[in-house]
């Protein structure tokens, strides 16, 4: 330290990072890392202190406090000496710190628990174990790298420019574009009204369901537990005004959404055919979930019409906050006179959006702008853009050029995949403050990992979920993704959805709705789930949480084709049926029937170059311990396999020195690595994503020597796999395979 205490100010800075930057304004020193703080060094009175500092010994710096902090406050001073291109960013910085000192002594709660989160998330994370994003080993970064994560900034200079007790509605023409229609989907959602015994009897009650064909999502199933179920099928045409749409939503809809639009569709309808069924789901305010989801296709279609039905709610909601506002103000009511200004939750929060990827957080929050600005030539207020888009943002370079992956790898893992982030955004009319603290936002925008990190478990002193207390729309977005990073994030995830606070974090209870109140806030949240597949996880996610009272809606279609025809190589495939009690009993039925009826197939010497696919990670552990236990000629890949492991394996596997090659499905998902020298391949379970099954087959031509008359294919599955079964061979030869208990055999006659 005494080393560092003799340099000049200038040299010290000249070779910082911004990170490092950060350190000095919080801690006055080059390596905080190393060295100890003590918290009186941020008391006032010690600041004005010793003037020796920099030419202290290093014993003195180590045992005067008052003279690291006189260092401190110069090395604050010089940064403010900088150049005009970071002038406004150190500015920003520089005001937030100061507020955040100040918010610190004066016992604010909302800035302390925000700094008590960021500081907690690195051991909570180091808590769950989530393979989230093996990608990180491939220099993308760790998903997870909490302490250094800059996405804890928050922006606490716009407090009051978008509070929303201390704003009135601006109106437009003399009109107020609150909404009052009866008519409006919205208004008749949050004014309908439970009875006690109608919340007794949900528990009870048996769901009721109809099944309709629509033009273009096909087999729709409505569901509810609720006495009434009411259906309905899509009109011929619809316009905006019908679907009753915000201001400026009217006008800048058109414009976001032209991309999808093209020719005499362009001009009859706003919306492709896709996106109106959907949007009429969603308008009505039912739960959707829509399995048919891909990268592809129609993701960025989907997206689109899920983030105007977002903006669509915020903004009538915050409208309807902000006129009663301007009413009280005007007729001057006092406080709980009136039930007709019940108008909010118990926290503010009311929308959450979970996607998988910082990429996908940028495109929702650059939709969301967009359809505040449109064709209007005065743009939008939008504070911390530049920030946002330095860290959700990606360089193109950092890909490597000479990686070639599938079409579906490419759209699904493009731009910043960093899965570890939360942000909050707030909108008021057309402005829209990005990193608003989670208390003062409307939107929340985070990975399932972000916010495992803030949620905590049990037990832990420090961890926050009132946020989530008033969450009236909840979209997942890309939910098969989250079965490849860790699913039982989702699963805490929705354990903590709409339970009532543990403080009041300063909500005027005469504002508070009823039902809110009641602590019934999950009978009126809509759910939105998209994926791209159907999974027994994701359904039960759908079935056990979504209890919405306006009704479900499920996407139900069979697939009657399955992947096994995308296989390009002439392959005989044999199911082996293996029996099981109960879907309890399927993981050790399969161990067993594995261990006693497969693998003694395929002991011999001549049945080697044998890959054994295995989707979950923990039979993955289980099959590994026991192919060490019994000492057979083996190695493994998975998603923790080090990058030297993967190269040895392969290697060994291809030259014949390992007989059997152990892969997850994750390795897979992530990597997509063509596995050469398979001569036999084992599917321990069905893939998860149905196409899994020809990528893996296919692989068998990579090494193709003429030993094709040898190849072999063998697939374990039970009466449990029947979704998974119909994806591969088709709805209809899964029936017949279902309801035979004999083994089936398939043979691929070669390539189309």
């Amino acid at each position: 330290m005494g080393k560092r205490g003799s340099r000049s100010q200038s040299q010290l800075l000249g070779s910082l990072t911004k990170k490092q930057k950060k350190h000095l304004r919080d801690f006055g020193e080059e390596h905080p890392f190393y060295d100890r703080v003590s918290k009186k060094e941020a008391k006032p009175q010690t600041c004005q202190l010793s003037e020796s500092s920099d030419t202290s010994s290093s014993e003195s710096e180590a045992e005067s406090e008052p003279e690291q902090v006189s260092g401190y406050h110069r090395l604050l001073a010089t940064l403010k000496n900088v150049s005009k291109e970071d002038e406004e960013e150190e500015e920003e910085e520089d005001s937030v710190m100061d507020e955040t000192e100040t918010n610190l002594e004066d016992g604010d709660s909302d800035i302390s628990e925000e700094e008590e989160m960021a500081a907690a998330s690195a051991d909570v994370q180091s808590s769950v174990a989530s393979p989230a994003d093996p990608e990180g080993k491939d220099g993308h970064g760790p998903p997870g790298a909490s302490e250094e994560s800059p996405e804890e900034f928050t922006d606490t200079k716009h407090e009051s420019l978008f509070s929303l007790e201390t704003n009135f509605l601006e109106e437009e023409s003399g009109g107020d574009s609150s909404p009052k229609a009866s008519q409006d989907p919205f208004v008749q959602h949050v004014n309908t009204k439970l009875k006690e015994k109608e919340i007794q009897a949900v528990a009870t009650n048996p769901k009721t369901t109809e099944q309709l064909k629509w033009p273009v999502l096909g087999q729709v199933v409505f569901s509810s537990k609720f006495q009434k179920l009411e259906t309905f099928k899509p009109p011929k045409d619809i316009d905006l005004k019908s679907v009753h749409l915000q201001k400026p939503l009217e006008s800048t809809w058109i414009k976001t959404n032209s991309q999808f639009l093209s020719g005499p569709q362009k001009s009859s309808s706003p919306f492709t055919p896709l996106q109106k069924e959907l949007f009429l789901i969603m308008n009505s305010y039912r739960d959707l979930f829509y399995p048919e989801r891909t990268a592809l296709k129609n993701g960025e279609e989907i997206r689109h019409v899920y983030c105007l039905h977002i903006i669509n709610h915020v903004l009538k909601a915050n409208a309807q906050v902000l006129g009663n506002n301007s009413r009280r103000r005007s007729q001057k009511l006092g406080v709980g006179d009136d039930d007709d200004f019940r108008d909010q939750g118990l926290t503010r929060p009311k929308v959450l959006v979970v996607v998988p990827f910082r990429e996908a957080a940028l495109r929702v929050v650059q939709l969301f702008i967009s359809l505040l600005e449109g064709d209007s030539k005065k743009k939008i207020i939008v504070s911390n853009k530049k920030r946002f888009n330095g860290e959700y943002g990606s360089d193109p370079e950092e890909r490597p050029p000479n990686l070639k992956r599938p079409e579906d790898y490419e759209a699904v893992f493009v731009g910043n995949i960093d899965d570890h982030f939360r942000i909050g955004v707030a909108i008021l009319q057309r402005s829209i403050r990005l990193y608003a603290p989670f208390y003062s936002s409307d939107i929340l925008i985070a990975s399932p990992l972000g916010l495992r990190t803030i949620i905590g478990g049990e037990g832990e002193k420090k961890r926050d979920f009132d946020f989530l207390s008033s969450i009236e729309l909840l979209v997942i977005d890309q939910a098969d993704i989250y079965l490849m990073q860790n699913w039982e994030h989702v699963l805490h995830l929705m354990n903590h959805m709409n339970l009532l606070p543990l403080d009041s974090h300063g909500v005027d209870f005469s504002r508070v709705r009823m039902w809110s109140l009641n602590n019934w806030s999950k009978y009126y949240r809509q759910t939105l789930l998209f994926g791209a597949l159907q999974d027994a996880q994701i359904n039960s996610v759908f079935s056990k949480y979504c209890v919405n009272v306006q009704g479900q809606v499920a996407v139900r279609n069979v697939p009657m084709t399955g992947s096994i025809s995308q296989v390009l190589v002439q392959l005989p495939h044999v199911f082996q049926r293996m029996e099981a009690e109960s879907l309890a009993s399927v993981i050790d039925a399969r161990f067993n029937f594995f261990v006693n009826k497969i693998l003694p197939q395929y002991r011999d010497a001549v049945m080697s170059h044998t890959l054994i696919y295995v989707p979950s990670y923990f039979d993955f552990v289980r099959l590994r311990n026991y192919f060490k236990k019994e000492e057979l000629n083996f190695t493994h890949i998975c998603e923790y396999t080090q990058k030297s492991g993967v190269s040895r394996a392969r290697h060994f596997f291809l030259q014949g020195e390992k007989q059997f090659l152990l892969l997850t499905e994750r390795f897979h998902f992530y990597k997509r690595y063509t596995i050469k020298g398979i001569r036999n391949l084992i599917f321990y379970e069905l893939p998860t994503y149905p196409h899994f099954y020809s990528d893996v087959c296919n692989m068998l031509r990579a090494t193709s020597r003429g030993e094709e008359a040898a190849w072999t294919c063998t697939v374990l599955y039970s009466k449990y796999d029947a979704q998974r079964l119909a994806a591969v061979v088709g709805v209809e030869r899964a029936a017949q395979m279902l309801q035979s208990k004999k083994n089936v055999h398939l043979f691929i006659t070669g390539e189309r």
